[in-house]
């Protein structure tokens, strides 16, 4: 069938837009029919005319969402792209849901449209390969993939939320998308025209986090600042210093007499933190206040890590795999073998390990064609030595373990500069405070235990911020 002999249904009660399409598709040299509501497309499509649908959401009769599962039940082989000027998480999960075979948001590049459109009319509509690409395409657009149940409770939590200006704690693992979340919760919100400002508070040195956060005298005017208007993102809340969380308890509750000197007034931030730790934990170890958790636990949201939503992992690879492409890596596809042994893997670094893995794929092997073995060669050059080890593992496994977990999690696979102390800091800090607690803060005894000089003892409590127990002195 020659693009002569297609049809084009458009829909759109904008005349311009109507006008613009029905221009660009009958100079490639399809049949067009336009019109400005959903009755008389409905009408078009029961009476067995058009190829292809381009509509658009909001129409003046009837929300495309909701004719579209009419249209489906009819001609389940009929494509529809769908288009709209609200341009958000929502809508694009919503055209998914109903089965669009491609959503465009407004205004469009008319070179996307006509690809989208090409795609649409050059593949079987009933072809597995050819939902599959599409639902990659548009997916690759997206803020956050997957169509799993859980994170259909994501969308619906982020739904319910972007309306409010809350405080919001994202809770989940390393690299299971508490950041994107985020994003997607400030750039569908009433801020999305501020700023959103970022800390991570993990990567930040304990002795910087208060300046990093409020400024310092000499014209750095800290994160806090920078924020005004906008959104304020506290990554990995957990590891903020007792300092540092009195201070921003008082931010939240009005008390705090910081000013953006711009403006002369306080500081209008939202405030959304995310941790991978257990809160309630570190509270009864003493490491977390108490009243500042509740304060940002105001409405809680848990992103599910990607072994309990495997079921996405092939939308996500072939996202990815476009992205790494348009990205100026190699173009690869990826067979169904391939897919099923990513479903089986258990993921300890979630999706940042899941888009590393395929950019380490489309980077290293020349074949065009992802397989079960090329994905298994690389899964098991990943993990890490414990063969031969029988038993509860060893520490330095663990460590090796997180380690690994961690590297996943950055982008391209590279952490912050600083590592190297960073970890030490990470392992001395533990070490120490649960020396203390078990002296039940016997300064002497724990010096003696861990080998040290008690004056070098003081100097690492004091520097590295350890924080005693409650209740233990």
């Amino acid at each position: 069938m020659n693009a002569a002999s297609k049809k084009i249904l458009i829909a759109d009660d904008d005349s311009s837009i109507r006008l613009v399409l029905s221009q660009a598709f009958t100079r490639l040299g399809y049949q067009v029919r336009a019109t400005g509501n959903a009755t008389t497309l409905l009408k078009w499509v029961s009476d067995g005319e058009g190829d292809l649908v381009v509509t658009d959401v909001v129409m003046p009769d009837e929300n495309v969402f909701d004719v579209l599962p009419r249209i489906k039940k009819q001609r389940p082989k009929l494509p529809v792209i769908v288009m709209s000027a609200q341009n958000n998480l929502i809508t694009a999960v919503n055209a998914a849901e109903v089965g669009a075979f491609e959503y465009v948001p407004k205004p469009f590049d008319l070179d996307d449209m006509t690809s989208a459109a090409r795609r649409a009319l050059a593949r079987p509509a009933d072809s597995e390969a050819s939902k599959a690409q599409a639902r990659a395409v548009r997916d690759d657009r997206l803020p956050l993939i997957g169509r799993s149940a859980p994170m259909q409770e994501v969308y619906r939590t982020i739904a319910r939320l972007v309306g409010a200006d809350l405080t919001v704690l994202i809770t989940g693992e390393s690299g299971a998308g508490k950041e994107l979340v985020a994003r997607a919760l400030h750039d569908m919100g009433r801020r999305r025209d501020g700023k959103f400002v970022v800390i991570n508070l993990a990567a930040t040195p304990r002795e910087r986090v208060e300046t990093e956060l409020f400024g310092k005298d000499d014209g750095d005017y800290g994160k806090l600042v920078e924020a005004d208007g906008g959104t304020l993102f506290l990554d990995e809340i957990g590891d903020m210093p007792l300092d540092a969380q009195t201070r921003l308890l008082r931010v939240i509750d009005g008390s705090e007499p910081a000013l953006n000197p711009k403006t002369g007034r306080r500081p209008n931030v939202r405030i959304i933190a995310a941790t991978n730790r257990d809160l309630r934990a570190l509270i009864q170890q003493g490491l977390f206040r108490e009243d500042l958790f509740f304060r940002l636990n105001v409405a809680p949201l848990r992103i599910p890590p990607l072994r309990d939503r495997a079921e996405d992992i092939p939308d996500l690879a072939r996202a990815f795999l476009l992205r790494a492409n348009r990205e100026g890596l190699p173009a690869k596809t990826i067979d169904a073998s391939a897919l099923e042994r990513l479903k089986r893997h258990t993921w300890p670094g979630n999706v940042r390990e899941l888009e590393n893995l395929v950019r380490r794929i489309c980077a290293l092997y020349g074949e065009d064609l992802i397989t079960a073995r090329i994905v298994e060669k690389e899964l098991a050059d990943q993990q890490p030595v414990v063969q031969g080890h029988e038993g509860p593992a060893t520490l330095s496994q663990l460590v090796e373990q997180k380690l690994s977990a961690y590297f996943a999690d950055q982008p391209d696979g590279i952490p912050p500069a600083g590592l190297y102390d960073r970890v030490l800091e990470e392992v001395e800090r533990p070490l120490i405070q649960l020396t203390l607690a078990a002296t039940r803060g016997n300064q002497v005894r724990a010096a003696e235990i861990l080998g040290l000089n008690r004056n070098t003892l003081r100097k690492k409590i004091h520097d590295l911020g350890v924080e005693m127990a409650r209740g233990r002195r």
